[in-house]
């Protein structure tokens, strides 16, 4: 299967990097003022950023204030007989990382934006605001500023509940809505009970050590065991070269976590389609039932088998035709 050859060259790419590294510790000093962890983990990036651009799509910054500042992967040449389509990601990684199986077959139907949200990748605010609707406002606010209008949205978990204030807040500018593994309606005894289950879940979501990395990504992704091969020091030189704005991070799960559910979260206008995999571990599979409930006749649910909540790892083909098929209307 090609997306389990892929994890199997993640997993060997890692590997070898922990050869290198095991080498280099055995070499002379000189060699070891390097920092190699910096250089090898940032190769991944540099290939991934390089297959969007054949993808048709290029970085850019965008400015939405002097305290704030939104960085997209966007179409290189708008096609207006397209329409756009914003992939807004969750909270384990940047737009580069977690749309890497879904940019190349969604770019042939669709103009694609990809923000990083605030505190991933290379977006970033001084403004103290850590709510989903912060966020959701500098996404709309950047598009504008991109000249783009009119768009449908797709976000998967944390992306999910920026997305739904994104349909909230712009009702004649959000076309669709696709929502994937995303607890947006849970109440707070729901929120508490899952807290209960997972008392660690901040430290997993906001990984210092090899061994809460391996429980995000197990408890994420259902088919695979990307870190099988890989020894802990290496996913420890993973975790130092990746750890920016972890305070940040933090405090936005600590909000999210901390807000009372909103009792009269409004219903969206927007046609949605609501998207779960039967094995996800992270929001349970009723809360896809609990939001159809909510949002009424204009929202639908589909379950994928054999899939955890990292869906767009787990199952990115099924999600790439549903999403085809539910915005274009074929």
């Amino acid at each position: 299967m090609a997306y389990q050859k892929l994890w199997n060259v993640i997993s060997l790419y890692l590997s070898a990097t922990a050869t290198i590294f095991h080498y280099l510790k055995s070499s002379s000093s000189s060699l070891l003022k390097i920092n190699w962890a910096s250089i090898f983990f940032r190769i991944p990036d540099t290939l991934v950023a390089l297959y969007y651009r054949l993808c048709g799509l290029s970085p850019c910054t965008v400015d939405i204030d002097d305290q704030t500042t939104i960085h997209f992967w966007t179409a290189n040449h708008r096609r207006f007989d397209k329409p756009s389509l914003v992939m807004v990601h969750g909270y384990g990684g940047n737009s580069l990382w977690q749309f890497v199986l879904q940019v190349g077959p969604l770019s042939r139907n669709f103009n694609l934006y990809l923000p990083d949200l605030m505190f991933f990748g290379k977006s970033y605010t001084n403004r103290s605001d850590r709510s989903e609707s912060f966020q959701a406002r500098c996404v709309v606010e950047g598009l504008k500023k991109l000249g783009v209008d009119r768009f449908s949205v797709y976000g998967i978990s944390y992306g999910g509940f920026v997305v739904y204030r994104m349909a909230e807040m712009c009702p004649e500018t959000v076309e669709k809505v696709v929502i994937v593994s995303s607890g947006v309606v849970w109440n707070d005894l729901q929120k508490a009970e899952l807290l209960r289950e997972n008392s660690n879940a901040l430290e997993i979501l906001v990984a210092q050590t090899p061994r809460n990395l391996r429980l995000l990504v197990s408890r994420s992704i259902y088919k695979y065991d990307v870190f099988k091969w890989v020894p802990d020091y290496v996913l420890q030189k993973l975790i130092d070269a990746n750890n920016e704005n972890t305070k940040e991070k933090l405090e936005l799960l600590e909000h999210l976590v901390a807000k009372k559910a909103d009792p009269s979260l409004p219903i969206l206008s927007q046609e949605t389609l609501i998207i779960w995999g039967d094995q996800d571990n992270v929001f349970p599979l009723y809360m896809a039932y609990q939001l159809q409930r909510h949002l009424g006749p204009k929202s639908k649910v589909h379950i994928i088998k054999d899939t955890g909540h990292a869906a767009n790892f787990d199952s990115p083909d099924i999600i790439n035709v549903l999403i085809k098929s539910f915005v274009l209307g074929v």
